[in-house]
């Protein structure tokens, strides 16, 4: 079976959204912007799984394209959690960069698809 890189980074970066998740509410006490990040940064990783299992490349597109937009959501939130103050500089970086290689790929998925249409 051949590697999905897209799905597999997807799948590790919902990890760590749900581990930023437990550490923003158990050592920050923030209850609002957790929920917000839990929910847009896992949503990624679950509609690239629906688009592997789309009926049609229609399907498929509407599907990596809305993992796109959950990513562009997640990195809004991201950065309010950064510039607000309850992630450090070092954490930030290290989640959004996982994020942005997460983003280069669907951007580069989204563009090879509507050219194969």
């Amino acid at each position: 079976m051949k590697d999905n890189v897209v799905q597999e980074k997807s799948y590790k970066f919902a990890i760590r959204i749900v581990n930023l998740y437990k550490y923003l509410v158990d050592q920050q006490r923030e209850f609002v912007l957790s929920k917000q990040i839990l929910r847009s940064g896992t949503s990624i990783g679950a509609n690239i799984e629906e688009a592997i299992g789309g009926q049609s490349k229609k399907d498929f597109l509407s599907k990596i394209s809305i993992a796109y937009k959950e990513a562009r959501e997640t990195n809004y939130w991201l950065r309010i959690l950064r510039d607000s103050g309850y992630l450090k500089l070092k954490q930030f970086e290290s989640i959004f960069f996982d994020l942005e290689e997460i983003q280069k790929l669907l951007t580069k998925i989204i563009k090879t698809t509507k050219s194969n249409f």
